[in-house]
């Protein structure tokens, strides 16, 4: 089995980023749900206490409280009492997130869906442009190294490390607006969009295409590596909008 990978550490900072609307119970619910989904937040690990949540997302007390309710009812968290005690991922989260993104998939447009694989395509090109220029040939090398390492073998794992491979492409690029833009985008469609990694002859195109970018990378071309990322936008959304379209008959 493939060593473990992990996602870039910007992305946890992200997670627990300050709310700015108004419907703040479901934005501390989406955020952490969305953080689970991500591989962020792991299977067992314990979330920080109410009064803590509160003040990393500015909000009141009983908001939190009511956003880990909402959780714990759709069953990707538990609570444990005692000294150690408090509100942990579920080991199962992962199957009741399946069905949360089962869920989105039915309630978003098909022109949305469209948007979102456009949208990521020119965060990601743009990555791959300046990093191009930007970074060190031991750092493009060091990405591929953290490519042999990735594991596609199981939707999750896919997921985890297709997303955290974006995110280590926006980090080369050595721009802090890109890689706020990825990780905002994978915070709100991300799983969605892996949803495709389902399918293990996609997952296993995905992670072609995936290397095909670190090589376009490693040799300084960009082209090459745009059409990579191109194709596997339009593969995934492609399958997402077939999904959908059975989910609608059934």
């Amino acid at each position: 089995m493939a060593e473990q990978t992990s996602p870039a550490k910007g992305s946890r900072t992200a997670v627990f980023a300050p709310l700015s609307s108004d419907t703040r119970t479901a934005q501390v619910a989406q955020r952490l749900t969305d953080a689970i989904l991500l591989g962020v937040l792991a299977p067992g690990e314990r979330l920080p206490t109410e009064t803590d949540l509160a003040k990393k997302f500015g909000v009141a007390v009983v908001t939190a409280r009511e956003a880990l309710a909402d959780m714990r009812k759709d069953g990707l968290l538990e609570t444990r009492r005692g000294r150690e005690g408090g509100s942990f991922v579920r080991a199962e989260a992962p199957n009741a997130s399946q069905q949360l993104m089962t869920s989105r998939l039915r309630g978003i447009s098909r022109t949305e869906l469209l948007d979102a694989a456009v949208y990521l395509d020119v965060i990601t090109s743009g990555a791959l442009d300046r990093a191009t220029h930007v970074c060190t040939s031991a750092e493009a090398k060091a990405l591929e190294t953290w490519l042999d390492r990735a594991d596609f073998s199981t939707p999750a794992n896919a997921a985890r490390d297709h997303g955290g491979f974006l995110l280590e492409l926006c980090v080369l690029s050595q721009s802090p607006r890109l890689v706020r833009e990825q990780i905002g985008f994978q915070a709100q469609y991300g799983q969605l969009m892996w949803l495709g990694l389902r399918d293990e002859a996609l997952a296993g195109r995905i992670a072609e295409l995936d290397r095909a970018m670190a090589q376009a990378l490693a040799s300084r071309d960009a082209a090459p590596g745009r059409a990579a990322c191109q194709e596997s936008f339009t593969l995934l959304s492609t399958w997402l909008i077939s999904r959908k379209q059975e989910l609608e008959v059934a």
